[in-house]
């Protein structure tokens, strides 16, 4: 059996949710949890940054929508919404990196757990369970920020959302301009998302850094 197959296949059981077996399998060629859980934390951290870019483009639009001053109003319409949705696809793409970096960092923390008891050394154990720890509170910080992060982006999804629905069936410049009510509170939420997920961005920094330098 080729690397390439093993790899492919451990990537499909993964996907599919086998996760033991796609670590199980990912460990046979050398890959171990732990060099996963470096990548989906630099996955998550990149799908993050896109994300807040995406949601700075979509607030930038809802201005020009709003201040709206001539034109094609059903164009700034359809690009909206369309925009809207390349926002929804990158909170989804958030939440799902975020629980693929749970997965396998439960793994690597029950594993480590378990392979704890296995040694005849106190000393060496000991060690172990130092950095265990200290590795242990890292990620949990790390864990929190990105959550916190994941949490502010339906506050945000959900006015626009409705602002999109209210341009579908009143598409003339009197009721537009009654959009601009929302606007301070929408810009509200979009700082504060864009304020978490750099916080969150910046944690998966130190994060990985730690890790190198044990």
């Amino acid at each position: 059996m080729s690397i390439r197959f093993m790899v492919c296949a451990g990537i499909v059981m993964g996907l599919s949710g086998c996760s033991s077996m796609y670590y199980g399998t990912m460990e046979k060629i050398g890959v171990h949890k732990r060099d996963i859980m470096v990548d989906r934390v630099k996955a998550a951290r990149d799908t993050q940054g896109e994300a807040k870019k995406q949601f700075l483009t979509a607030m930038e639009q809802f201005k020009s929508v709003v201040n709206f001053q001539g034109g094609d109003l059903e164009r700034e319409y359809n690009k909206l919404s369309a925009t809207l949705k390349r926002s929804e696809a990158g909170a989804a793409a958030v939440r799902s990196r975020i629980d693929a970096v749970e997965d396998v960092s439960e793994a690597l923390f029950s594993e480590w757990r378990a392979e704890m008891k296995q040694y005849s050394s106190d000393a060496l154990r000991r060690s172990s369970q130092r950095k265990y720890d200290v590795t242990r509170e890292k990620y949990r910080e790390l864990i929190e920020a990105m959550r916190a992060a994941e949490a502010k982006l339906e506050p945000v999804l959900v006015p626009l959302r409705d602002q999109v629905l209210f341009m579908k069936h009143n598409l003339n410049a009197r009721a537009i301009a009654g959009l601009g009510d929302e606007l301070i509170s929408v810009q509200a939420n979009v700082d504060l998302l864009v304020r978490d997920m750099d916080a969150a961005i910046s944690q998966a920094d130190r994060f990985i850094a730690s890790l190198r330098e044990e």
